[in-house]
């Protein structure tokens, strides 16, 4: 704690009472500085870049198949490229550069310093793990309710399965692990980065709504979206039901990961969870 002194009128030395905020850094002020800086634009540019970066290589590897000109992808980055050709802008990188050049263009509105710390980049990947395991917990309550119902439990219950097509398990697991990273990326870009903030600008400033209220309607909203995108049917072509509340239940539990610690934390806890299911879990089964 720093100590002031000064001279009264008398010329005497007196100790100046220190202020409220005269205290030096607690451990209570780093961890309020790591809560608001791993929400911020540029940790999570530079948290997510590896990402993007390996699925991109995961992709054009694992993923594409030279002699019949394919690559499989994931839908919700499909989708972002469907927007963009319609736009007249083309190419396979483009939702990826997109999602780098959004984060960018944020961190220079928002005039925060180009500074990134380790400690902050580190607490971030603690902190997906740790938003990751309900999930997993989530998933195997899942698989033990359908298989007390009759149901098969199936063994990619990541919401990167339904993504790409129902042979998914067949894939390497290389291929497997980019999709986990591609579903983690442009899902949640998808529904929770650009489908909260959609959803909660129509409630709140056209309908006029309280902001919890619109809060509220644009997680449930874009967690019902993320399960019917999913595809929640068996294979008579019946709805799933217990995969539709799963999933809509999984779509809520992220919509607020986000809402409480941002886009970076999301992505990571998505990412993460989808790589245990699809590979390490699979790999066991």
């Amino acid at each position: 704690m720093a100590r002031a002194h000064a001279k009264d009128q008398g010329g005497s030395n007196r100790r100046e009472e220190p202020r409220q905020g005269d205290r030096a850094p607690s451990t209570y002020d780093k961890l309020d500085s790591y809560w608001w800086a791993s929400t911020r634009p540029l940790p999570v540019l530079v948290f997510l870049l590896p990402l993007v970066l390996l699925y991109e290589l995961g992709s054009a590897v694992y993923l594409t198949n030279p002699e019949a000109g394919t690559r499989k992808t994931i839908e919700a980055q499909k989708l972002f490229g469907d927007f963009f050709q319609a736009l007249g802008v083309v190419g396979l990188f483009v939702p990826g550069v997109a999602l780098v050049t959004v984060l960018l263009v944020w961190h220079v509105m928002t005039r925060d310093p180009w500074r990134v710390r380790s400690a902050t980049l580190l607490g971030m990947l603690a902190e997906s793990i740790a938003w990751a395991l309900p999930l997993l917990v989530l998933s195997a309550l899942y698989s033990r309710m359908s298989a007390m119902a009759g149901i098969g439990p199936e063994v990619a219950l990541a919401s990167a399965q339904g993504a790409v097509h129902v042979g998914l398990m067949a894939e390497s697991w290389q291929a497997r692990l980019t999709i986990s990273i591609g579903a983690g990326l442009y899902e949640e870009m998808l529904f929770r980065l650009v489908g909260i903030a959609l959803v909660h600008m129509v409630v709140r400033d056209l309908l006029g709504a309280k902001n919890w209220i619109a809060c509220t309607v644009a997680v449930l909203g874009t967690a019902v979206a993320f399960a019917l995108y999913h595809d929640p049917r068996l294979a008579s072509g019946a709805p799933d039901i217990h995969r539709l509340v799963f999933i809509t239940i999984a779509g809520a539990y992220l919509g607020n990961v986000y809402v409480l610690r941002g886009f970076g934390v999301v992505v990571g806890a998505h990412a993460i969870y989808d790589a245990m299911v699809l590979v390490f879990l699979a790999a066991r089964s």
